[in-house]
C-alpha cells in the first residue's frame, strides 16, 4: 500500500468537519499543534486548553507558511486574521477564495485551507483514528505504571529486525501526543509501537479507542500518580482500560508477577500471553543474575525454546521490560536467537537509568527522568549490588503526585535507602524530601552521610563537589524536581 494522500477533503470527511475555505484537493502536510515549530506546508490544529487557546496563533501559523488550520466553530481567531470576526464573512460570495491577513503589512496569504469542527481536540483524535483505520499497520499499545518507554523502545528494536517500525516521538503519549504519533501511519509502516500515558481514570480508555491496538502490553501497576487515585487498586482499574474494545483476534501481553494485573486480565476478550518469573509464564526468566550497573543476565524459557539473555539495562524492572518485549517479538515471529542478540545491544533512553562511566572511575546512573516509590526501590537495589564501588551514593529527588500518601511514602523510601549500603545520601526537594532524609537517619544511616537541599539548583555544585573517585552515583527524582541538573553537573565535573 502506498502512502496516504491526505487531502483537505479527506481530512474534513474523516472528522465530520466543514471546509470554510481552500481547495478540497490540496494535500495536507505535517499536522502540528505548536505554531513555534511549524514549517511551511504544515497544517495547524488550534487546540484549546486550560492555559492557552491555539486560535490566538492561527495568524502566526499562516504567516509562517501553514497551508491550513483546523479551528472550532464560533471561535475567535487572531484578530489579525479577518475570517471569524466579521458577521457573515464565511457566507459571502468568494469566501472560499484567498483569506487576507495583515499579520505583516504587505503579506497576502494564499488561499488557506480552513476546516471547522465543534472541538479541535476531538477532531485531531478522529483524524488519527481514521488514518489508523486506513492503514493495515499492526498497532502495539503499551500501558503500565513504570517501564512503558523502555518497553516501547525495546519492542521497536526487536521488531525492527524484520519490520518497518514507527513509535511515539519522545513522550507524546497522551490524548494529544498519541494522535500526533499515530499520524505517522500515513507512511504505512508495518508496525506502530505506541505508549499510552495517563494520570486519571478514563484516559487510557480514550487512547485505546483512538489506537485500536492489535497487541496490548500491560507492564505493571505501581504507585506513580497515586495522588490522583484513592488506592493502588484504583490505579489498577484505570490501567485495566487497556483491555477495552478487544476482539478475539487481539493479544494481551501482561505481567504474570503482578497480582493486580493478573486479577483483571481475565476480562480480556482476546488471547493472553504472560511474562515474568512466575511458574507458568509464557515467557519466563530463570537463573537470574543481577550484575548491578553491568546489567542483567537470565535464562529465558518460551514456547519457541529457551536461550540466555544478557542486557546492559539495569535491574529486575528492566528485565521484566525485556521479557515483555520478547513476548511481543515472538508474536511477530522474530526468532529467539535474534531477540537474544539484540538484547545485548540495548541502551537505556536518556535519563532512564543510563549509565555513564566517567573520569576517576566514577559511575553515574542517570535515572532523573521520573520517580516513584516502587521505581526508587528498584534503582537502589541496582547500586546495592555494586560491591566494588568506593562508595554508593544516592541523590534522591522528591517524588511528586503522591497526594496524601506523600509523607509516608517518602519516609518509607528513606528507610529503604538506609538498607542499600549507601556511603552518602542526598535528598532534594520540599518537605517530603526532608522527611526521606530524616527517616534514613532514624533507620540507622550516619547523620553526617545524609544531606538535604531544597532545590536541584542549590544541590548541583555541592553534590558534584562531594563525589569521590570510584563512587557509583544514582540520581533519581520526579521531573519537576529537576534532578537532571545534578546529573549534568556531576557529568561535567568528571568529564
Amino acid at each position: 500500500m502506498s502512502e496516504l494522500r491526505l487531502t483537505v477533503g479527506w481530512l474534513a470527511a474523516a472528522i465530520a468537519g466543514r471546509i470554510v475555505s481552500g481547495d478540497p484537493e490540496q494535500v495536507v502536510g505535517n499536522v502540528v499543534t505548536d505554531s513555534r515549530s511549524l514549517q511551511a506546508g504544515d497544517f495547524f490544529v488550534a487546540l484549546k486548553g486550560p492555559r492557552f487557546d491555539g486560535h490566538a496563533f492561527v495568524g502566526e501559523a499562516l504567516a509562517r507558511g501553514a497551508m491550513g488550520a483546523l479551528v472550532e466553530a464560533g471561535a475567535k481567531a487572531d484578530p489579525k486574521v479577518r475570517l471569524y470576526d466579521r458577521p457573515g464573512a464565511n457566507d459571502r460570495p468568494g469566501a472560499n477564495e484567498a483569506i487576507e491577513t495583515n499579520v505583516e503589512a504587505d503579506l497576502k496569504v494564499r488561499p488557506a485551507a480552513i476546516v471547522e469542527v465543534g472541538d479541535t481536540t476531538i477532531g485531531l483524535q478522529d483524524l488519527a483514528h481514521a488514518v489508523r483505520e486506513w492503514a493495515d499497520t499492526k498497532v502495539v499499545a503499551i500501558s503500565g505504571s513504570a517501564g512503558k518507554t523502555t518497553t516501547k523502545d525495546t519492542i521497536a528494536d526487536f521488531l525492527s529486525a524484520s519490520y518497518r517500525i514507527v513509535k511515539n516521538k519522545g513522550n507524546l503519549n497522551n490524548h494529544i501526543g498519541l494522535p500526533l504519533s499515530l499520524l505517522q501511519l500515513r507512511d504505512h509502516p508495518d508496525v506502530a509501537v505506541m505508549e499510552l500515558g495517563m494520570n486519571h481514570a478514563g484516559e487510557i480508555s480514550t487512547l485505546v479507542a483512538i489506537a485500536d491496538p492489535d497487541v496490548r502490553v500491560w507492564t505493571n501497576v505501581g504507585d506513580a500518580h497515586l495522588g490522583f487515585f484513592a488506592s493502588p487498586d484504583a490505579i489498577a482499574d484505570a490501567k485495566a482500560e487497556i483491555l477495552e474494545r478487544a476482539d478475539p483476534h487481539d493479544v494481551l501481553v501482561c505481567n504474570a508477577d503482578d497480582p493486580r494485573v493478573m486479577a483483571r486480565a481475565t476480562r480480556f476478550a482476546g488471547r493472553i500471553v504472560t511474562f515474568g518469573e512466575a511458574d507458568g509464564a509464557s515467557v519466563r526468566a530463570t537463573a537470574i543474575e543481577d550484575r548491578g550497573t553491568q546489567g542483567m543476565r537470565a535464562r529465558v524459557m518460551t514456547r519457541e525454546g529457551e536461550c540466555v539473555v544478557e542486557t546492559p539495562l539495569l535491574g529486575r524492572g528492566n528485565l521484566a521490560n525485556v521479557l515483555a518485549a520478547t513476548a511481543v517479538a515472538l508474536e511477530f515471529e522474530i526468532p529467539l536467537e535474534t531477540i537474544a542478540d539484540r538484547a545485548t545491544a540495548l541502551r537505556a533512553s536518556a535519563r532512564r537509568g543510563a549509565v555513564h562511566r566517567l573520569r576517576g572511575g566514577v559511575t553515574l546512573v542517570d535515572d532523573s527522568y521520573n520517580s516513584s516509590p516502587a521505581a526508587l526501590k528498584r534503582a537502589l537495589d541496582v547500586i546495592a549490588k555494586e560491591s566494588r564501588a568506593a562508595r554508593r551514593v544516592a541523590v534522591l529527588g522528591e517524588m511528586l503526585e503522591l497526594g496524601e500518601y506523600s509523607s509516608e511514602m517518602h519516609r518509607e523510601s528513606g528507610r529503604v535507602a538506609a538498607t542499600a549500603g549507601l556511603g552518602a545520601l542526598f535528598a532534594v526537594g520540599g518537605s517530603p524530601a526532608r522527611e526521606l532524609a530524616d527517616a534514613a537517619v532514624a533507620a540507622g544511616m550516619n547523620a553526617s552521610a545524609v544531606g538535604y537541599f531544597e532545590s536541584s539548583d542549590a544541590a548541583a555544585p555541592a553534590i558534584a563537589a562531594a563525589v569521590r573517585a570510584g563512587d557509583v552515583v544514582l540520581v533519581k527524582g520526579s521531573r519537576g524536581t529537576r534532578t537532571d541538573l545534578i546529573a549534568d553537573r556531576i557529568a561535567e565535573e568528571f568529564a
